[in-house]
This record gives C-alpha cells, sequence and structure tokens, in this order.
C-alpha cells in the first residue's frame, strides 16, 4: 500500500496537529511569490492616488502643490535605495541623463500634472479612463506614421476603446461632463504615451528604480521652478480631509499619495515587473482602473453613471484587446503591423505616476 494511504489511516494523535490555516498562508505566499500577487497589489496602492489627491484639493489645494508635494516626498524616500542601487558607478547617471530628463518631465512631472488637474474636475474614475486611452494612441500614432495597417485584433481593441469613450463622455446623455476635465484627461493620455516611447527602449545602464527616482528628482523640481517664476498656481491648506467616514488630518491624505500611492506601488511595480516581465505586468496593471473606482466610491462617495461604467468597460476592453494582441505578436515582430503594439514592450519596466 502507498506511504500516503499508511498515513491517511493513522489516527489524529500519532503526528502533529497542523492549522487549518497553513495551507491558505502558503497558498497566500505562493501567489505573492508568483509576481501576480504583487502585481495586483501595486495597482491596488498606485489607484489610490486620484483619491488622495481630490481629498487635498477639496480643501483648497492645488493640483501643481499636490503634484509638487507628493513628488518631493517620493523622490527623497526612494533616493534612499537608488544610491546604493548605482552602486558609485554616477556616470550611468551622466550616459542617460536625457531619459531621465524627459521621464521626469513628460511621464511624471506633466503626466501626473494633466491628471490631478483632470481630477479636480471629473470623478477620479473617468480621468483614469480617459488617460488609460493611452495604448490607443499610440496604435493610431504608430498607424498614421508607418502607413502599416495593424492587426485585426490591434484595430478591434482600438475602436472598442474609442466607442467606450463615447459612452464616457455621454455627450448626449443627462450627465455633464466638464469639456476643460477632459481635456486635462486627454493631455494626460498623450503624456503617457509619450512616456510608454521614452521606457519602450532596452536599457541596461541604468536600474529602474535609480530611473524612477531620478525621474521624480527632475519632476520636483521642475515643479518647484514653475511655482517660483509663478507658472504654476501653488496653494496648500491644513484644513482635515475627508476619507470615506473619517476625517483626518492633512498630512494623512498626503502621507498616503507620497508613501503608498507612490513609494510603495513603484517598489511593489519594479517588482512585479522583475517577477512577470514587462508585458504580463503591464497586462495586470489595467486593473487600477478597477481599484481606483473601487476606492473613490470607498472613500469619497464618486461613482460613474451607469452608461459611463460600461464605457469604462469597453474602453478597458479594448486596451486588453491591443495587449492580447501584442503577447501574441512578440515573436512575429517582422510581421506587417507588428510594430504598432512594440513600444509597450517594456512599458511597465518602471511604472508611470498616477
Amino acid at each position: 500500500m502507498p506511504a500516503a494511504s499508511n498515513r491517511a489511516k493513522m489516527p489524529l494523535q500519532a503526528g502533529p496537529s497542523i492549522s487549518p490555516a497553513a495551507p491558505a498562508a502558503a497558498r497566500a505566499r505562493g501567489f505573492m511569490a508568483s509576481g501576480l500577487g504583487t502585481a495586483l497589489f501595486s495597482s491596488a496602492v498606485f489607484g489610490l492616488s486620484g483619491s488622495f489627491a481630490k481629498a487635498l484639493l477639496e480643501t483648497g489645494w492645488t493640483p501643481g502643490a499636490a503634484v509638487t508635494a507628493r513628488l518631493t516626498g517620493a523622490a527623497i524616500i526612494l533616493a534612499i535605495p537608488a544610491i546604493p542601487a548605482l552602486r558609485g558607478r554616477w556616470h550611468q547617471l551622466r550616459e542617460n541623463w536625457l531619459t531621465i530628463v524627459l521621464f521626469g518631465l513628460i511621464g511624471v512631472a506633466a503626466c501626473q500634472l494633466f491628471y490631478f488637474n483632470a481630477v479636480s474636475r471629473l470623478s477620479v474614475g473617468v480621468a483614469l479612463l480617459l488617460e488609460y486611452l493611452a495604448p490607443v494612441l499610440i496604435v493610431l500614432w504608430l498607424w498614421a506614421a508607418s502607413r502599416r495597417r495593424p492587426r485585426p485584433l490591434t484595430i478591434a481593441g482600438t475602436l472598442l476603446s474609442l466607442g467606450g469613450l463615447a459612452l464616457v463622455l455621454d455627450l448626449t446623455g443627462a450627465v455633464k461632463v466638464d469639456v476643460v476635465g477632459v481635456l486635462w484627461g486627454m493631455a494626460a493620455a498623450v503624456c503617457l504615451a509619450i512616456y510608454f516611447f521614452i521606457t519602450a527602449k532596452e536599457n541596461d545602464t541604468l536600474p529602474p528604480i535609480v530611473l524612477a527616482s531620478g525621474g521624480l528628482l527632475v519632476g520636483a523640481a521642475v515643479m518647484w521652478l514653475a511655482a517660483a517664476t509663478g507658472l504654476l498656481p501653488m496653494a496648500f491648506s491644513t484644513a482635515d480631509t475627508k476619507l470615506g467616514p473619517w476625517t483626518t488630518p492633512w498630512w494623512v491624505s498626503l502621507g498616503g499619495l507620497v508613501v503608498l500611492a507612490t513609494v510603495v506601488a513603484y517598489v511593489s511595480g519594479i517588482m512585479a515587473a522583475r517577477a512577470l516581465g514587462s508585458k504580463v505586468a503591464s497586462f495586470v496593471s489595467l486593473t487600477e482602473v478597477l481599484f481606483a473606482v473601487i476606492w473613490a466610491w470607498m472613500l469619497l462617495g464618486e461613482l460613474p453613471g451607469a452608461i459611463q461604467l460600461v464605457g469604462g468597460v469597453l474602453i478597458v476592453g479594448g486596451v486588453v484587446l491591443v495587449r492580447l494582441d501584442e503577447l501574441r505578436g512578440s515573436g512575429r515582430q517582422t510581421e506587417p503591423g507588428a510594430a504598432v503594439t512594440a513600444p509597450l514592450d517594456h512599458a511597465n519596466d518602471v511604472e508611470p505616476v498616477r
């Protein structure tokens, strides 16, 4: 008889008792170790940024002030692991200064400022859905630039997302969408698309945590400079913020924005990208939209209208099709139209700041 059967017939007192929670804990550890759990956790904490930011904006903070405080705090904290990661090779910064500057200026400062401006006029979910049109913008841009038609699945995903955009804007419905807010959201999408182009290029000479820290530092410096020259309105407030049923000091929302929605989100996102690969990690990051809507509902009492929720599903569904086509075409990059989704190959090696 197999040994397993003999063990099955042993009385319970013969062996050490096993806690029922042990297998569940082991499965949880395995899930996180696989990278998938880490990627979902990263999306969840990234999704908090809109809610924390809006809580500050509603007490009198300007979008510029919220962005500047977030970038400054996160840059200081991330510099702690970034400096050892360089291992004294400071020449890497000189060799990659243009990438760091572009990443900080466009992928960090501009993208985040435009998104927070959108959040100040729209619900968090709608603002984020507009920003997540970036992959569709990339498809349209490369289609026009290369004059090569994308594969059918990419075309279907693009059309589905554009149809979802029409529903999110609810142009003929009773819900009035702020036009200026929509323009800010689309501007954030453009910046995110440019960010993808910047980070798509393989770069083995600069650790991701260094690029993230350097980009945040550049973004913070740009914001402070813009504020000092009067180009960027800057107003802070020490009034209490409202998060769900709780009234909290202002520094709680700011701390959550800096520590959870930026530092923890960045580090966990980098860990997920290394465990899963950039393509799969960026695919999982689409769940940030879902998390952002849930957080906004729980902490701010915001929930898009039914027609907007349907449009959001279509937008996310369209982006999913584009990403699926990218995953399918990873081994067929020489086919016509294969280059359409190539810029997203390494898009999640460093997470965008949202």
